[in-house]
């Protein structure tokens, strides 16, 4: 009898056992389910499914933290989300230039602005260094270091201030770079600084020039009064004075003219009828060289609506800027196309090419490289163009060529009149 109650309570405390194990391994397995299932979730970067309550007080508290914790990320993921769309938003409008690179050095993003300072889609930014990239612009910001800051000429007139920055990215330092066009703000701080100058300088100068030539124009009149040799270096010596006084005001003049330019009165003209004609008035000062005329005038080139004469000065000087840069038997061409609708004139010489250093200040107001130079006529073709508002560009590097070019609008197409 005692054998058989050993036998019921040993049975019983086995049952017991396996009852205790059956639900612990139910347990430990929902449990385990619970963890590979959410595991399996974050993987797959689901935020938006949530675990149900299970009814086990244990499992259901990591049930209850895993769905607060899943809560938080995909609130978290919403933010970020919302500030990159913000963010991309803003810098695809900004009117500064802005590209990053990866941590190879390699552009990998650039927003329209900089599209438009490099000349280049991003597509083709993309993947590539600056050096790799054609243009002064890329050329410059090669040699740019992580904060550092400049202002790069382009094309001649434009200038860009560049600041080179960095940012962490995973840890890890990458760079950016703003670019920020600065040409019309330094061109109208520049020209009311030179317009003001020249306005006082030519009161002073006119005024005391002509009362001076006055007064010794009168002395001339007591020169019969003067007898023998005396007499005729009286003559000299006041003749010199008024013609070295009449050469001051005419160099005076050169630089006011700057500031009176009148606005441009607007003409339907022919590109190749302004070319060839203002060819033949430079032809003669090219023949102490000998130079070469070229002429690339094609047929059928849409007319252009500008201010003739003012054009006409602009390319007479662009035409002696060549014609001083080349060597004996020189080449000087003159260009007139048409890319698309829009109409171009261009002068390309085959000297030796502006320097670095010289195309930096190549259209700062009267800048010259020249001997007694003023640095009238590149600054009086600026303000022209800049008046008419037409695109102008000068391509230079040391060994030449040297080229420029002005862009002009296409004209407006005639309404069809309905019948």
């Amino acid at each position: 009898l005692e054998g058989g109650r050993l036998v019921d309570r040993c049975g019983g405390g086995l049952c017991r056992v396996l009852a205790w194990g059956y639900w612990l391994a139910r347990r430990l397995t929902g449990t385990t389910s619970m963890a590979v299932q959410s595991a399996q979730l974050l993987a797959e970067g689901d935020l938006m499914t949530r675990l149900r309550p299970t009814g086990d007080p244990g499992v259901d508290g990591l049930i209850g933290l895993y769905n607060r914790m899943v809560d938080a990320l995909r609130d978290e993921r919403r933010r970020i989300e919302e500030q990159h769309f913000l963010l991309s938003r803003i810098l695809e409008v900004s009117p500064s230039g802005i590209a990053t690179f990866d941590f190879d050095g390699r552009i990998d993003y650039a927003n329209k602005a900089a599209e438009r300072l490099f000349g280049l889609p991003a597509a083709y930014l993309q993947g590539r260094r600056p050096a790799e990239a054609p243009g002064s612009l890329a050329a410059s910001l090669a040699r740019l270091e992580p904060g550092q800051a400049r202002v790069i000429p382009i094309e001649g007139a434009r200038r860009v201030r560049c600041h080179m920055g960095t940012f962490m990215d995973r840890g890890f330092s990458r760079s950016f770079v703003v670019l920020e066009e600065l040409t019309e703000a330094l061109r109208e701080v520049e020209k009311a600084a030179y317009e003001k100058l020249i306005r006082m300088l030519s009161h002073e100068v006119n005024n005391t020039v002509a009362a001076s030539t006055s007064l010794l124009s009168s002395c001339l009149n007591y020169a019969p009064q003067i007898g023998g040799e005396d007499r005729d270096d009286f003559e000299t010596a006041l003749k010199v004075v008024i013609e070295r006084s009449t050469q001051l005001n005419v160099f005076m003049r050169g630089f006011a003219e700057v500031v009176r330019l009148p606005p441009p009165r607007r003409e339907e003209c022919d590109l190749a009828h302004v070319a060839r004609g203002v060819g033949r008035l430079a032809h003669p000062l090219g023949a102490d060289k000998w130079v070469e005329w070229r002429w690339e005038i094609p047929e059928g080139v849409a007319p252009v609506r500008v201010d003739r004469s003012q054009l006409e000065q602009v390319l007479l000087n662009v035409l002696k800027n060549a014609i001083e840069a080349v060597p004996a038997n020189g080449v000087v061409t003159v260009s007139v196309g048409q890319d698309g609708a829009t109409p171009w004139l261009a002068v390309q010489d085959n000297g030796p090419g502006v320097p670095d250093v010289v195309r930096e200040h190549l259209f700062t107001p009267f800048f010259s490289t020249k001997p007694g130079g003023q640095g009238i006529g590149l600054t009086l073709v600026q303000e022209i163009l800049r008046q008419h508002d037409l695109p102008f560009a000068l391509d230079s590097a040391p060994g030449g060529p040297t080229r420029f070019v002005i862009r002009f609008p296409p004209l407006p197409r005639p309404t069809p009149e309905l019948a």
